[in-house]
This record gives structure tokens, C-alpha cells and sequence, in this order.
């Protein structure tokens, strides 16, 4: 564990950052302020930041030789909801929280995974065998071709990925996929009251059941099984037509036994009278295997182990990573977010030891 004066100041340096960071907005794809200052912080602490867009990121490189590990969160948020009893971006705080939109989500695991990039990056070969990058992102609340899957290639080959959001500082091993259906039944036009036409609807139904009843058969320890929910119906446009063509959406949930395409193509062999459009297919489900050594390291802490039903950044990495971070899930996208601030610290304390020493080759 640091020393206790070491994590005061990390922390005292986390807090000040974070509601300079609340005090912008940054919506998703107008980060460009909340980039500046994470820039010039970095710069202002000795380092060589590197930017493209809204993305920044660092490097504290040992040798080539060696396995590399990214740290990552986001710098973007949501639209603040109208029930926000306090301004969502005056940083506010009252009995030992934090209230601002981002607090929670995820600026709290930006401001905890700098300084622990501050400390780690102190360390030599002996007791950091890795190299390390930091990265705050951009566009991960819309998913967005401007956030992390821009600059990734930038970053040369990546061995682990931490990536920040608010886990309650336990281990989210595995991350659902996500894939959105755009599905059309085509029938044949016709007069209501006549015996003539082709109900699309009713050909639709059957397609439906089908995702309602069947079960895809791999299921995952940590994330249970492949989900699949038929969200939205459209068809029909006066009472007295049959109509010719009906929509639905689905979304789908697979977990890591299944990439996005290898279910597309079971659902699309299963479709009778329907034609399915995804509409990407690069949001898989990720996941980091159970006797990794920073599982291991996680579980020596103290640490628990969980499958999270939430999508991050980690879903367009496509490689070994872990999703962690201070706050809670369940404070996202509210309003009067907030994060305690025993939990910025913790996050800070628990970063630098999930990694101090950890030998991932």
C-alpha cells in the first residue's frame, strides 16, 4: 500500500481534477475542452501527452521487449437529465460525496487511473516489468468511430487492458456484446374484409416466438446466457389494408462464447420469413480468463469477481482486458450523479497495487 502522505497528495491532485473536469461539458463528441485539460495536466506533470481529437494518451515505455498494459477510461458524458436538483456541472460537495455529471461515470476512474500512471510510472524494470500507456477517450457514451478504436492502432501491440468505469472497485471479468437487429417480414397487400393478401404480421409472429423461445446452448459462467428482446413493431397503415410489411428490433446480448457474427448467422438461419439486418457488429462481449494473473493479483487484495451486463470501450478493444473502477454502475446516466470521495482514493490505493510488480509474461 502507498504510504499514506503519497496517497493524500495523488488523491488531493485527483479531487481538484476531477471538478475542474465536472466544471466543463463534455457531451459526447464535444469533449474537446475536457481534453485540453487532461493534455495539459499530463504536460504539466512532466509528461509527453499525445492527442487525436478528443483523445489523449501517454507512454512511459521500458524496453520493447516487453508486455504493455492501457489504462483507459472516458472523458465524455451523457446529456444531463431535467431532474437534476443540482447544476450538473458546478462540482458540489456535501457529506463526504461528490455531485456532477461525470462524477461517477467515469470521471472518477480518469482522475484515479492518471495518478496512478503518475506513480507507476516512477518505477523501473525491477518492479514494473511492463510497459504502460494511459488513454482518456473519447465518444465511449454514443460509441462513437471518433473515440478509443481511432487512436488503438496508434498504440502498438497491447497485452491487457484496464479500463475504468464504476465497478465499485471489483472485477467485471467478462462484458456482454451488444448487437442491435433490424428486422423486415415482407407479406402481401390486401382488402381487410376480403379473403386476399398476405399478413405480414402474422408471418412476423413466428419469427418473434422464435427469439422469444429459443436458447442459445453456450452458456457463460460469469455472464449466463445469450439474451435476445424484441423491442419495437411497426406494421400496418389503416385498419381496413393487410398489410404488407412489418419491422421489429431486437437486441441481442451475447456473451463470450458467441462474437456478434457467429450469432447473427444462427439468427439468421432460424428466420423463416424474415430478412435481419445488424446494424454493427463490433460491440462484442469481452473477457479476461478466470486464472489471469491480475485476477489473481485482484483476488489476493480482496477482491471479487463478477460478469457485467453493461457495455463500455472494452466491447471495439478485442483484446485481454478487465473492466474496474471506482463508484457504482448503478449511479450512471442519473440524475445528481455523484462519487464518495473515500472511493476516489480507494481507487487510486487499489490501481497501483493491482499493478505494482504484476508480471503478465
Amino acid at each position: 500500500m502507498l504510504k499514506n502522505i503519497l496517497l493524500e497528495e495523488y488523491y488531493s491532485k485527483a479531487l481538484s481534477l476531477l471538478k475542474q473536469l465536472i466544471a466543463i461539458p463534455s457531451v459526447s463528441r464535444n469533449e474537446d475542452e475536457t481534453a485540453d485539460l487532461i493534455f495539459s495536466t499530463l504536460k504539466e506533470n512532466g509528461f509527453s501527452p499525445e492527442r487525436k481529437g478528443n483523445n489523449v494518451w501517454v507512454k512511459s515505455f521500458i524496453s520493447d521487449n516487453l508486455p504493455t498494459i492501457l489504462l483507459n477510461s472516458h472523458h465524455d458524458t451523457v446529456k444531463p437529465s431535467a431532474s437534476w436538483t443540482y447544476d450538473p456541472f458546478i462540482p458540489t460537495e456535501i457529506d463526504g460525496k461528490l455531485y456532477g455529471l461525470g462524477s461517477n461515470d467515469a470521471g472518477a476512474s480518469v482522475v484515479s487511473q492518471i495518478m496512478a500512471f503518475f506513480e507507476l510510472s516512477k518505477q523501473t524494470t525491477r518492479t514494473r516489468p511492463y510497459n504502460l500507456i494511459y488513454s482518456a477517450t473519447a465518444e465511449e457514451e454514443v460509441m462513437g468511430e471518433g473515440g478509443v478504436i481511432s487512436v488503438l492502432p496508434l498504440f502498438g501491440k497491447i497485452d491487457l487492458a484496464i479500463v475504468g468505469e464504476p465497478t465499485q472497485m471489483q472485477m467485471a471479468v467478462a462484458e456482454k456484446g451488444l448487437m442491435v437487429l433490424d428486422c423486415k417480414t415482407l407479406g402481401k397487400t390486401g382488402h381487410a374484409a376480403r379473403n386476399e393478401g398476405i399478413n405480414s404480421i402474422y408471418l412476423a409472429m413466428e419469427d418473434i416466438e422464435w427469439f422469444r423461445t429459443f436458447q442459445f446452448p453456450n452458456e457463460s459462467e460469469t455472464l449466463g446466457k445469450v439474451k435476445t428482446s424484441v423491442t419495437i413493431v411497426n406494421a400496418g397503415t389503416q385498419h381496413n389494408v393487410v398489410p404488407d410489411t412489418c419491422t421489429f428490433v431486437v437486441d441481442v446480448r451475447t456473451n463470450e462464447h458467441y462474437t456478434n457474427e457467429q450469432a447473427l448467422n444462427i439468427v439468421r438461419n432460424h428466420m423463416k420469413h424474415t430478412e435481419v439486418t445488424p446494424r454493427s457488429l463490433r460491440h462484442n462481449s469481452s473477457h479476461i480468463p478466470i486464472n489471469h494473473l491480475l485476477v489473481k493479483r485482484g483476488q489476493e487484495l480482496g477482491l471479487t469477481y463478477y460478469g457485467s451486463p453493461t457495455t463500455s470501450d472494452q466491447t471495439v478493444m478485442r483484446l485481454t482486458s478487465m473492466k474496474i473502477g471506482p463508484g457504482d454502475s448503478a449511479r450512471s446516466h442519473t440524475a445528481n450523479e455523484y462519487i464518495e470521495i473515500e472511493e476516489i482514493k480507494n481507487g487510486i490505493d487499489t490501481y497501483i497495487r493491482l499493478l505494482n510488480g504484476l508480471k503478465i509474461s
